[in-house]
């Protein structure tokens, strides 16, 4: 399964409750963290409410045991 890899570059302070809300889900809390997901439309819509503040990496990896 593809995943993507997620990462703060920019403060929430001062952005709209629900953007904080999402940044919250992400799992992104501090400036300069990253975390990874699996790709899929969910994601995708979470990442285009907050473009402004995430840089977004492509990291297709495919699971051995396949």
């Amino acid at each position: 399964m593809a995943t993507v890899r997620v990462t703060l570059k920019r403060s929430y302070i001062g952005t709209k409750p629900k953007q904080r809300g999402t940044l919250r889900a992400l799992g992104l809390r501090k400036i300069d963290q990253t975390v990874e997901h699996e790709d899929g439309p969910v994601l995708r819509g979470m990442l285009d409410r907050v473009p402004h503040l995430v840089t977004v990496e492509a990291n297709v990896e495919e699971d051995a045991s396949s």
